[in-house]
């Protein structure tokens, strides 16, 4: 039996149905809103605003979960791979040992790029971010591979050639603002080892991956595989909606991700870190002044939008960081201060009271400068982590019957309706 709520607007009385999720989340459907009333909603950000039904992933930032297809992230960080995790967000259930392999096979046959687009890189400025140069990239790979019919074999070859390519093409991109040689996929490695081969490895320095850093890396990308209706997934599924091809799309969310408010805040914690160590200020004098509501210092890597306790991933993620420091025995003065502001925020009553716990994005910082992945590709790092879900979110979306062209209202506020002055009488006023 439905519920409703019932709004009234200058007498005009209004029954909205109300919508509830399997987990009890509850929403007023306003889509009769405007059409009955002629009013719209005002929610800037979209806040308080579901934009779709989804089967993906849920979350609740005041109880601090997160399930991919109702499995818990802890679970899938302690027991699944990377592969295994984004089979499971595209398809909707777990593989079995067949289709694990036959997609870990198929993800090696995909992985080498055209020829031709390495002239794109070559042609790209020396200074050129990588997440412009991915974001073009992921545009490009149109033109070499289009998209395969709207089939279920269609869209997992698809689907499988984009997470296999955007990989090599992050490593390319590395490559080649160094000036080094290209190196390319081996078919014995693993797709988290395989990256870190084409990163890292020299015709004079051969790189072999610690067995620590495939597992950290396997879960880094794991906890950054989806996050619901973020602005980088909101941006693929609202240019989705405009039936755009799924390249297109996924490069308007790495553009979307780009953003220091997003995915750039893990960059933005090594960078507040050097400054601390580059100014020698101490952690104590950091820490007043992110208390200091007058200072506009605000202390990166601290709380979340969402999560009102401690973010999951973060709890996660801590335990391999510090794995990884311990059994690399790393010496670096910027994670020497991370772990000195984590003890302090860990017991400081201000940062406690106020849930401005470690947010994953500060642990992701501290293990990705451990992994010597450079800075500008910790952005890099967090898009290719996220395209399971982004795919996967734009799949749901293309297939959903209630899902429309997106498109937003607005409350105007600019000038009432006002004459054209020629351009001679502007001149003479």
């Amino acid at each position: 039996m439905t519920e409703y709520a019932t709004l009234t607007i200058n007498g005009q009385t209004i029954e909205l149905p109300i919508i509830e999720g399997t987990e009890g989340e509850r929403a007023v459907d306003i889509r009769r809103l405007r059409a009955e009333t002629g009013y719209i909603s005002f929610d800037p950000g979209f806040a308080n605003t579901g934009s779709c039904k989804s089967t993906i992933t849920y979350m609740d930032g005041e109880k601090g979960i997160l399930r991919y297809r109702g499995i818990p992230i802890e679970e899938l960080a302690e027991h699944s791979s990377f592969v295994e995790t984004s089979y499971l967000l595209i398809n909707g259930e777990l593989p079995t040992r067949e289709q694990l392999n036959r997609t870990s096979v198929q993800l090696n046959d995909h992985s080498l790029v055209h020829e031709d687009m390495q002239n794109f890189y070559q042609n790209f400025p020396r200074a050129s971010h990588p997440m412009g140069i991915l974001s073009a990239m992921v545009n490009a790979l149109r033109s070499f591979y289009p998209e395969l019919l709207y089939t279920d074999e269609g869209f997992e070859e698809t689907f499988l050639r984009l997470l296999s390519k955007v990989r090599t093409m992050a490593s390319m991109a590395h490559k080649i603002s160094r000036g080094h040689k290209v190196e390319y996929p081996r078919p014995d490695y693993t797709y988290c080892a395989n990256f870190l081969h084409m990163m890292f490895n020299t015709p004079v320095k051969p790189y072999i991956a610690r067995k620590e850093l495939v597992k950290a890396l396997n879960v880094f990308w794991i906890l950054h595989a989806d996050h619901e209706q973020n602005c980088s997934t909101s941006v693929v599924r609202s240019v989705g909606s405009a039936r755009t091809n799924i390249y297109a799309s996924l490069s308007a969310g790495v553009s979307a991700l780009w953003g220091a408010l997003h995915g750039g805040a893990n960059q933005a914690v090594i960078q507040m870190l050097t400054d601390i160590h580059e100014q020698g200020v101490s952690v104590q004098d950091v820490v007043r002044r992110a208390k200091d509501k007058n200072d506009p210092f605000r202390l990166m890597g601290f709380g979340h939008r969402v999560y009102k306790t401690y973010d999951p991933r973060a709890r996660i993620l801590k335990k391999y960081v510090d794995e990884v420091l311990n059994r690399l025995k790393l010496q670096d003065p910027l994670l020497d201060i991370a772990l000195e502001l984590e003890e302090v925020a860990l017991s400081d009553s201000y940062f406690v009271d106020y849930n401005l716990y470690p947010n994953v994005d500060f642990y992701s910082g501290i293990l990705l400068k451990a992994m010597q992945i450079p800075t500008n590709m910790f952005t890099v790092m967090f898009a290719i982590g996220r395209l399971p879900g982004w795919i996967a979110q734009w799949q749901e979306n293309l297939i959903d019957p209630e899902q429309r062209l997106t498109r937003p209202r607005q409350i105007y506020i600019g000038s009432n309706t006002r004459p054209y002055i020629p351009i001679d009488e502007r001149q003479k006023a």
